[in-house]
């Protein structure tokens, strides 16, 4: 294990400079690879894997600083530009933002593994795209100026872009036009809703923005709340909310399995934005404006939520089960963010963590198991009968079926080592998803129904009732495990008990690892749950009282120039 006191210290020595550094890596590792022609694809590999684990220790050691006791407290503060908020560019890293920087290397890594044993081959420049892809997503969870957000999201788009057309093929280019003009469509909205907020208040850095809330006049009220809804719905469109989200289960399960499971942070980071923004812009300090659009948040969510659940039990193809289980996930982070609770954002807070996790495994386990029910083909058949063929029409085993070529008993005998590995890890994904014992959707989940129960803590809200919406969302939370379960133990009943005739599957080692490492990772979530919902729920009265954050961001001072030295002074 390592030492905390020396992890604290490293982290000392190189703040606040090491803000800078989950964004310049990943630049600095994109040039160096498009320096590189194609033909170098393992050198490549190489640099990506590199860039992207020393990424995740940077990110680990921004967390470990974030909630190091004996440490500078609230969020820290870095200007890139060395001028003062609101002139120049600022990045912050508090507990929010370290926590998916952490999240984002995880998956990445896993992602970039996954790809080295066959993926990355499939077309041209996919390692540079990914650097690209990492530098946006983090530019977006440290930025703390909109419009600097809405750079970071186009850097992000734009590789993704590239990203999800890897491999070409009609269907890849079809779900790519679609997915292409709704993002510009939405980046329109963005930059329409960033344009009146300008207008109205003057500034566009998050901190002063939540700083002159209060005070905006009562006839520019109105419009101020159409310039949020406008910015409101870019970002909606981006977490998938329903009925925005048509195009996502088309265009993630036609993209190859490393680059689904990496954009399974890509409606994230619409919930993060709305996390950050709603909570800074219209908390309890916002006057008039406080929790505006709260209502539409838990109406949108539980409907996000809905919508997903009914999908996944539609769904015939593995894809589009991850697909509609990332629907899942944002339909119950955005309904639980709604209701603006402490410690029903802490619950979404740890909910959020291991949903990503499971989902992106599940897009990794789909390349795997359709190409060993298919023997390499991309796409499992629909019309398959569901049948075991051992099997009688009322369920008696069938004489003389239930055998091997050596006609012995199949019962009993050794299932080889990829095909168990496989089948643990569908388990465990499954049960993530579905938000069953022991893995973190269930605690997740049962977090987030106590809080709504007994907001203020257990033994102080026997007067409190969650009301109309928070009784529906709880209905809603363990409805929709149900129904994702039954759709994902079908699939599984499917691809794993009904086949037949079948060898045994072949896996590499780096497509075996990253799965591993994911579902590992949804394991320490479990293992470690006292600590990371202690982390979540001071993470969450930091977002929902946001003094240290806003003044981390107004008081940060640049550093003075260096004396000048006249030359008089110098001379011998």
């Amino acid at each position: 294990m390592t030492d905390p006191g020396l992890t604290a210290a490293i982290t000392a020595l190189l703040m606040p400079h090491l803000i800078l550094a989950p964004i310049a890596l990943p630049l600095l590792t994109a040039a160096v690879m498009l320096l590189l022609p194609e033909q170098h694809q393992r050198i490549k590999a190489a640099l990506n894997i590199g860039s992207t684990l020393l990424g995740l220790v940077l990110a680990w050691l921004l967390l470990a600083h974030s909630d190091a006791p004996g440490m500078q407290p609230g969020p820290w503060a870095y200007l890139p530009g060395n001028w003062p908020a609101p002139f120049g560019i600022v990045l912050v890293s508090d507990r929010l933002s370290a926590m998916m920087l952490v999240l984002t290397g995880m998956v990445a890594l896993a992602a970039v593994l996954f790809a080295a044993a066959r993926w990355h081959r499939a077309g041209v420049h996919f390692h540079p795209l990914f650097q690209f892809q990492l530098m946006g997503l983090a530019g977006t969870f440290l930025t703390a100026d909109l419009f600097n957000l809405f750079v970071f999201f186009e850097i992000t788009l734009a590789a993704s872009y590239g990203l999800l057309l890897h491999g070409s093929g009609r269907p890849r280019v079809s779900a790519g036009l679609h997915f292409i003009a709704l993002n510009l469509a939405a980046s329109a909205l963005f930059l329409i809703g960033v344009s009146m907020l300008y207008g109205i208040t003057g500034t566009l850095n998050m901190a002063d923005l939540a700083h002159s809330m209060a005070g905006i006049a009562a006839p520019d009220r109105g419009l101020l709340h159409a310039a949020a809804g406008i910015l409101a719905v870019a970002f909606l469109l981006k977490a998938a909310v329903w009925p925005l989200n048509f195009w996502l289960v088309p265009a993630y399960s036609a993209a190859t399995a490393p680059v689904g499971a990496l954009f399974a942070l890509m409606t994230k980071v619409g919930v993060y934005s709305l996390l950050r923004l709603w909570t800074l812009l219209f908390g309890a300090d916002a006057g008039a404006s406080a929790h505006f659009g709260s209502q539409w948040l838990i109406a949108g969510g539980m409907l996000t939520l809905a919508f997903g659940a009914i999908g996944m039990l539609g769904a015939q193809r593995l894809g589009h089960l991850a697909g509609f289980g990332a629907i899942v996930s944002s339909g119950t982070l955005l309904a639980a963010l709604g209701f603006g609770q402490h410690r029903l954002t802490a619950g979404l807070l740890y909910y959020l963590p291991g949903s990503t996790l499971a989902v992106s495994a599940l897009f990794l386990l789909s390349d795997l198991i359709d190409r060993w029910r298919n023997a390499g083909a991309n796409l499992a058949p629909h019309a398959q009968s569901d049948d075991a063929p051992f099997l009688s029409a009322d369920l008696h085993p069938t004489e003389g079926l239930n055998l091997d070529d050596q006609e012995q008993a199949l019962i009993g005998q050794v299932i080889p080592a990829a095909a168990a590995l496989l089948g643990l890890a569908f388990m465990a994904c499954t049960l993530t998803i579905a938000g069953l014992p022991p893995l973190p959707g269930f605690i997740a989940k049962f977090a987030m129904i106590d809080a709504l129960l007994n907001p203020q803590g257990l033994g102080a809200s026997r007067a409190a009732l969650p009301g109309v919406a928070g009784w529906a969302l709880i209905v809603l939370l363990p409805s929709s495990g149900l129904l994702a379960l039954l759709a994902l133990m079908r699939a599984g009943m499917r691809h794993f008990w009904a086949a037949q005739g079948r060898s045994a599957p072949r896996l590499l080692v780096l497509e075996a690892l990253p799965i591993a490492l994911l579902l590992l990772a949804c394991a320490a979530l479990v293992w470690q749950a006292g600590a990371v919902l202690r982390f979540t729920q001071a993470t969450a009265d930091a977002l929902h009282a946001p003094a240290s954050y806003l003044r981390a961001v107004l008081s940060a001072t640049p550093v003075p120039n260096p004396p000048r030295h006249d030359a008089e002074h110098t001379a011998p």
